[in-house]
């Protein structure tokens, strides 16, 4: 069956308006509709609609929550009604804190609460002090005088001494308000929400649901517990997209200095063209009429309308229009240039502030009405550009990134933007909005699917998941977990003091413990070479050995004989960890359900494309979930936890060399989670799979056979031609970026005539 957008659920269509013959009203009128309108608050009735941002209004002094209703295309705000407020806990008693003047007198104080949590790091339930505030910015965020560093600061001064200032705890001060709202509310960004009688509720789709069941009964003998993160994720993940409305945008700055780019903070210069290209079909360009500037005779795209303002003021507000109608606009390096450009220059020609559709931040620039997406943090993402993309593009830029992935360049310019033809200017400023609106368009909207994918599973509203990276969407789902599950959630530096140190010493020079290994390769032609590999190696292994930093080296004198091979750590037999649960379930769910699904020829085109974002997606989160508990700016940083996973990693291809050895069959070469095996037979490559199975209890595939493969003595260096005559080639110089042109397309004949 095919998969069905949003509005083919809804049981009521809104009914078309009989519009009447009548002037179009003039662009003043429809900006003083737009003021008496703003902001868009929803009504005590919504129909569904998808949760795509979430933020804190500090007028309102509420979450506030934006939904886009794919119907009528629109953005409509929800405030918190529930009286949520930001809040921190501290292991100091009410009776303890009453003595510290600063935090009883602080202007954003309101109150104590006593709640009981597990901390995972003592591994028995506490009793916590909640300490409830009137804004965020009480908590943390301000240069000084925040909660909670008074709390450690006055400590010294009003203690007896029963307690040392290095015990002194404060969790969870420094999650961002919004997203502690989401978790207490168990919200899911990117998911289906309505609104009844003014109460923010998640709307149940039957056909969704079918098959959350459907695959339930495919993992029926998994455990209770893994079975409801499988629920849970596949809920997520079965429910429809929406049909995004969105614009591309581009804007073009004249500069005095050809060779210079203006500073977008000093927005000194003015702006000569502005593009649009929306996904309603609008193409538009706004030209700034220049004195001396040739009309030129360059040939526009079909149905571009362009536009010509004498003034820059006009062009400004033009332009801001098209921001506060757009539910969704996409730029390219949008944060740091284009928006935060246009609202400085703005501000030079006075406008007010509610006058411009853009809230400047440090480091990005949000939309007062809809949500800005800037694909060039997006595609800037390493494990985007590697799982995501299979590293088509190799340069960040508008250009690279738009010649892999679309076969669309920039327009090549032979002189600078402001000696350019008003047609010139038009065409390059144009293409660059084509380009950036194309990369969020082609394969289906792949590039937005993919980001409220990773919305969903982050629990992280669309901006932030597009601009922050894999880490970061690691952590929040587990800390999403932790609020859940009244789970304390620990400080990084406490955990670090637990079970910080490593045992292994590292091969390569930086890193902090031994990493995988690399079976040095039998040099040569081989032929037939099948290579195995474990699917999704690590997730595996931190699923099966329950790894987590809860799990690892925990208090229990039982689990100390549960050793990790290679390293004196141990694991809880007692607990399962939140990561093991998380990572594994998701792993579960790609493997054995959305990657199969994904290449079901047998299953809608459609159907099939979303089941490909959805295991494109897994695919990123799992491949970084190994690391990111080896990485010092991680939250939950424990290098343990990768040093394990690593040493399990090694021990497991080591064990299935011997394995192969034992059973007669010649192993070529080994990396990381593969084996490459000459020439063996149907029976000894099923024999193998099965004692993986039995004894690693992971799962090892065949991935590929090779007519033959050609190793030299370096590892990560060899190239092997498939049975359907293509060549895979691996580290060879000949496919190197710094290698001159006509080498590489001598080896690129090469590869032609191996074939």
């Amino acid at each position: 069956m095919a998969q069905k957008k949003l509005d083919e659920f809804c049981i009521e269509k809104p009914k078309p308006r009989e519009i009447k013959a009548e002037a179009l009203p003039s662009i003043e009128a429809l900006r003083q509709d737009k003021k008496q309108n703003f902001p868009p608050i929803a009504e005590a009735d919504l129909p569904p609609s998808y949760l795509v941002s979430a933020t804190y209004d500090g007028k309102a002094g509420k979450v506030l929550i934006k939904l886009y209703e794919p119907v009528s295309g629109k953005i409509y705000f929800w405030y918190d009604n529930t009286g949520h407020k930001p809040y921190c806990f501290t292991n100091l008693s009410p009776f303890e804190l009453e003595k510290m003047d600063r935090l009883i007198n602080h202007p954003g104080f309101d109150h104590f609460e006593i709640e009981e949590k597990f901390d995972p790091l003592l591994d028995r339930t506490v009793k916590v002090t909640k300490i409830v505030a009137k804004d965020p910015l009480a908590i943390g965020g301000r240069p000084k005088g925040c909660i909670r560093d008074i709390i450690p600061e006055e400590f010294a001064k009003v203690s007896n001494g029963a307690v040392s200032p290095e015990a002194v705890k404060v969790w969870e001060s420094k999650i961002k308000y919004y997203q502690s709202y989401i978790y207490d509310r168990g919200l899911f960004p990117g998911m289906i929400y309505e609104i009844k009688n003014g109460a923010l509720l998640m709307k149940k789709l039957e056909e969704a649901e079918v098959m959350v069941k459907r695959i339930k009964e495919v993992f029926k003998d998994a455990s209770p517990e893994e079975l409801e993160y499988i629920e849970q994720w596949a809920r997520l993940l079965e429910y429809p997209a929406p049909k995004f409305r969105y614009v591309a945008m581009d804007i073009e700055v004249f500069s005095p200095v050809a060779t210079r780019m203006p500073d977008p903070r000093e927005a000194a210069y003015p702006i000569i063209c502005v593009s649009f290209y929306g996904s309603d079909g609008r193409k538009v360009v706004f030209l700034l009429k220049r004195e001396g500037v040739q009309e030129g005779n360059e040939q526009l795209p079909e149905n571009v309308q362009v536009q010509y303002f004498d003034s820059e003021e006009k062009l400004l507000k033009a332009v801001f229009d098209f921001l506060w109608d757009y539910p969704f606009v996409i730029t390219f390096n949008g944060d740091d240039f284009d928006l935060r450009y246009l609202a400085h220059r703005s501000e030079k020609y006075g406008f007010k502030r509610d006058e411009i559709p853009i809230e400047l931040g440090k480091r990005v620039c949000l939309l007062k009405y809809g949500v800005h997406i800037d694909l060039y943090k997006f595609f800037f993402n390493k494990s985007i550009q590697v799982y995501a993309f299979s590293n088509r593009y190799r340069d960040v830029t508008l250009d690279d990134v738009g010649r892999a992935l679309l076969n669309l360049e920039k327009v090549p310019l032979e002189k600078s933007i402001g000696e350019l033809t008003y047609t010139e200017l038009a065409r390059y400023c144009f293409r660059d909005a084509e380009i950036t609106y194309k990369l969020a368009n082609f394969e289906d909207e792949l590039t937005l699917k993919l980001i409220l994918v990773l919305s969903r599973i982050s629990a992280m509203p669309m901006e932030d998941v597009s601009r922050q990276g894999v880490s970061r969407w690691i952590r929040n789902f587990l800390h999403r977990e932790h609020r859940r599950k009244g789970i304390l959630i620990p400080n990084a530096e406490d955990i670090l003091v637990l079970k910080g140190k490593t045992a292994t010493r590292a091969i390569i020079k930086g890193k902090k413990y031994k990493g995988a290994i690399v079976v040095e390769p039998v040099p040569g032609v081989h032929f037939n070479v099948a290579v195995m590999d474990f699917p999704s190696l690590y997730p595996s292994i931190i699923k099966i050995w329950n790894l987590g930093y809860q799990s690892i080296l925990c208090p229990h004198s039982e689990c100390r004989a549960n050793v990790v091979p290679d390293t004196p750590h141990w694991v809880c037999i007692r607990r399962r960890a939140l990561e093991s649960l998380l990572i594994g379930s998701l792993r579960d769910l790609r493997v054995s359900w959305y990657k199969l699904k994904s290449k079901d020829k047998t299953l809608p085109t459609e159907l099939r494309s979303w089941y490909n974002v959805i295991q494109g997606a897994l695919k990123v989160i799992l491949n970084a979930s190994y690391g990111v508990f080896g990485a010092e700016t991680f939250d939950l940083y424990c290098p343990p936890v990768a040093e394990a996973t690593a040493a399990i990693g090694r021990h497991s291809i080591t064990r299935i060399i011997d394995k192969a050895k034992a059973l007669g069959i010649q192993v070529l070469y080994g990396d990381t989670d593969s084996v490459f095996l000459k020439n063996p037979t149907k029976e000894q490559i099923h024999e193998l799979e099965e004692w993986t199975e039995r004894e690693l209890k992971m799962s090892l595939d065949l991935d590929k056979i090779y007519r033959y493969a050609v190793f030299s003595s370096r590892k990560k260096n060899y190239l092997g031609v498939l049975e359907d005559g293509s060549v895979d080639v691996k580290g060879l110089t000949g496919k190197k970026r710094h290698v001159p042109i006509f080498i590489k397309k001598a080896f690129e004949r090469m590869k032609e005539s191996l074939a």
